[in-house]
């Protein structure tokens, strides 16, 4: 938000998908590989791809590595810990 992004939090995959389903102004998703409750943010990555391909997709996590996953298209990984500032520089770079 500091970065001038407005944040909207869900606690689990199901409540993004209700998120994404209401809203039509989300331009990015940031999400962790673990996930409680249902899919994981690598099924969750594919699920928004499929459904609203314009969205992109960060997708983080301090237990694997980027070449451990199988991103879709247009999906950046920044593993854990990261650095808030290459966050947002990846988030400025899906925008511009």
């Amino acid at each position: 938000e500091e970065a001038g992004f407005t944040a909207l939090e869900a606690a689990d995959a199901t409540e993004a998908i209700r998120i994404l389903e209401s809203r039509f102004d989300i331009r990015i998703v940031f999400t962790d590989i673990d996930m409680p409750r249902g899919i994981d943010g690598i099924r969750l990555a594919a699920v928004i791809r499929h459904r609203w391909p314009p969205i992109d997709i960060i997708v983080t996590s301090g237990h694997v590595d980027a070449g451990e996953v199988d991103l879709p298209a247009r999906c950046k990984f920044l593993p854990k810990p990261y650095d808030e500032r290459l966050v947002i520089a990846a988030m400025r770079s899906f925008t511009a």
